[in-house]
């Protein structure tokens, strides 16, 4: 797969700016401001209710934004609705692996393109996306139920590959897996950013993770209590929280 032109402006790819949101009354997320670059995989930590989920569906209208901002390629998108954000170059992969387990994986992978209608282009597209899982190529006409559970997270991700997007929402890729296959995931994720595709991704295990991001924000209680490159992992706090296995 050729690799995809970068952003030239980086400041302006995507930023939350003092984003509150959450679900009807109930408010998660407060005053989060985050930076994320075209080429970097970013990396979201923090124990269970911290909110990290919360900030991907802030991106994707999936949840209640009561102030602040989003902000894609110097756009405001905070009402935008979620259809047109796919348009425009974004997709999630929610957690839990949420295929379609009664269709096949060419089926699986054709309802990734559905806003697309050149049939020609959807072919070409998949075939870039089993480039990237040729496991799911030996299994194209498999019903989903079949494959392994790091088959299926594989297949979730290149579903949302099929829109060809710029930005790839993650939510723990990892989430019941053997390490191995974790292993193999987050290749593939390092191996899709090095195609040209910016990653935000949610992590719970944070070790494993950490290994492969540029950036990482630790969230706390709605809030960004952290956040750097690499050097923050020299943090006593994060080696002794974080880094010392699954986070509780």
């Amino acid at each position: 797969m050729a690799k995809k032109k970068s952003v030239k402006d980086t400041s302006k790819f995507l930023q939350l700016r003092s984003v509150e949101s959450g679900y009807g009354k109930l408010q998660i997320l407060f005053g989060v401001d985050m930076d994320i670059n075209p080429s970097d995989i970013t990396l979201i930590i923090g124990p269970n209710g911290a909110g990290k989920s919360t900030i991907l569906k802030s991106m994707f209208n999936l949840c209640d934004v009561y102030k602040g901002k989003v902000m894609y390629k110097g756009k405001d998108i905070t009402k935008l609705p979620t259809h047109d954000r796919i348009k425009m170059g974004i997709a999630i992969v929610p957690q839990g692996r949420q295929v379609f387990s009664g269709l096949t994986v060419k089926e699986n992978l054709e309802m990734g393109a559905f806003m697309t209608k050149e049939k020609e282009l959807i072919n070409t597209r998949m075939d870039e996306v089993l480039g990237h899982f040729p496991v799911l190529r030996k299994k194209l006409y498999d019903n989903a139920y079949s494959l392994s559970g790091g088959q299926q997270q594989m297949l979730a991700m290149g579903r949302g590959l099929m829109q060809d997007p710029q930005l790839l929402l993650l939510d723990e890729p990892s989430l019941g897996l053997a390490p191995k296959t974790m292993q193999e995931v987050f290749e593939k994720v390092k191996e899709i950013r090095d195609e040209g595709t910016a990653i935000l991704m949610v992590e719970q295990n944070a070790k494993a993770a950490c290994e492969f991001a540029d950036k990482i924000y630790v969230l706390e209680e709605g809030r960004v209590a952290m956040h750097g490159g690499r050097e923050i992992l020299k943090s006593d706090k994060i080696k002794k929280i974080y880094l010392g296995g699954h986070e509780k």
